[in-house]
């Protein structure tokens, strides 16, 4: 009787199951999507940054009472890529200090004026790529920062995450994901420090369009 009941509640578990591991399998985030994180839809070539895709996103602790965050947009640039020598590639990427988009109005001119970012001195921000480790689907990316007048060697931790032709643009695309941890001090912006946090933590995705 007892081997009985057991196999009764094994199968009622196999059943239940079966349509859950179905849902989860259904529910992948890629599924049915134009790109897919497959490495083989990549091909070698010039590829230039989507403007309208490809972001960065900053926070920074404000005075321990909350987490204060931005981004930059309208972002141009390039990556020359060979998936037979990935370490090789070479990333070039502008940033348009006007590009600067906060939720407040009066925080964003603050931001932009000549005691923080000075944005009419210092339009734009560039990062070139020195070296890319790559491990997998995922890399190391060192390269130079300059910023407000400055350049400094950072370091991004950067991820894969798709590939495939945009039904939009009709363009092969690939997208990549990256974090990375500045000092505001080294670039000479070390307003309000510490009050501010002097680490800024930041988040960049970035889609790239294959050239003909």
């Amino acid at each position: 009787m007892k081997r009985n009941l057991f196999a009764l509640a094994a199968a009622a578990l196999i059943s239940a199951s079966g349509p859950v591991l179905a849902q989860d399998n259904a529910a992948s985030p890629t599924a049915g999507m134009p790109g897919a994180p497959d490495t083989g839809r990549v091909k070698p070539g010039t590829y230039k940054a989507d403007p309208n895709h490809t972001q960065v996103a900053w926070s920074v602790d404000h005075m321990g009472f909350s987490t204060l965050f931005g981004m930059f947009g309208q972002i141009t640039g390039t990556l020359a890529l060979d998936p037979a020598k990935p370490n090789d590639a070479k990333l070039e990427i502008e940033v348009p200090m006007s590009g600067l988009v906060v939720t407040s109005e009066k925080f964003s001119q603050h931001l932009r004026s000549a005691e923080i970012l000075d944005v009419a001195k210092f339009p734009s921000a560039t990062f070139r790529s020195t070296s890319i480790e790559v491990l997998g689907d995922k890399a190391k990316v060192t390269g130079d920062l300059t910023a407000h007048g400055v350049t400094k060697r950072v370091k991004l931790d950067a991820a894969f995450h798709g590939a495939g032709v945009n039904p939009m643009t009709k363009a092969e695309t690939i997208g990549f994901s990256a974090t990375a941890r500045v000092k505001r001090s080294d670039f000479g912006l070390g307003y309000a420090t510490p009050v501010v946090s002097d680490d800024v933590e930041m988040t960049i995705v970035a889609a790239f369009e294959r050239q003909p």
